[in-house]
């Protein structure tokens, strides 16, 4: 398997044997279970569907409840696909958990960042404030031009400006597998990951 999907526990710091301390991001890593295998014959592709945390029969429609019952599973809350691994078999109700990582593996983290909502170019861009002297007064936050006024007579498609900062797709890539708690489907990943806690992540090899 290539990757899990988990959820985002929050950050604390553990101390190695030479007494450093290092930050890091626990992740509930699985368990996955295999919910569709998707082939070049019947798909166009290839790929493993899997399915990750509980959710009632009532609280899903009727396609879904279809769907998990022909794989054999309980229904799930999230679904993702992942590409396949040359040569391994997969099989529909097959389970993953954390124990496809150990100590040492560098992985790659997706997830959803916090929102900070409409943002000014500072916060945004990480603009420098304009000058405070010769008589500047209310423009110490604006971003100044934006290009010019009768040639060309627009605004480049690019342009830095105000506008919705956050609430999107960020990947951290080569964070380093410090623990791997097999008992309790948990992985400590050293640094920060995107999104606020029990937000749904995605761990890849």
């Amino acid at each position: 398997m290539r990757g899990l999907i988990g959820k985002k526990i929050g950050m604390t710091q553990i101390y190695s044997e030479s007494g450093s301390m290092i930050p890091v991001t626990v992740i509930e890593a699985g368990p996955c279970t295999v919910t569709q295998v998707k082939s070049v014959e019947t798909d166009g592709y290839e790929a493993v569907q899997i399915g990750f945390g509980q959710r009632k029969v009532k609280h899903s429609n009727n396609p879904l409840n279809g769907h998990f019952k022909k794989a054999g599973v309980q229904p799930k809350k999230i679904l993702m696909e992942f590409g396949v691994v040359p040569g391994f078999e997969y099989k529909q109700g097959q389970e993953f958990n954390v124990s496809l990582f150990k100590v040492g593996d560098h992985v790659h983290v997706s997830g959803t960042s916090k929102g900070a909502g409409f943002a000014g170019v500072i916060k945004r861009h990480n603009f420098h404030r304009q000058p405070e002297t010769h008589g500047q007064t209310e423009y110490l936050r604006h971003p100044g031009s934006i290009g010019q006024a009768s040639s060309p007579s627009k605004v480049f498609k690019g342009m830095r400006m105000p506008g919705h900062h956050g609430n999107k797709k960020v990947t951290v890539k080569n964070l380093e597998v410090v623990k791997v708690y097999k008992e309790k489907n948990l992985l400590l990943l050293r640094g920060s990951i995107p999104g606020a806690n029990n937000r749904i992540v995605t761990i890849a090899k």
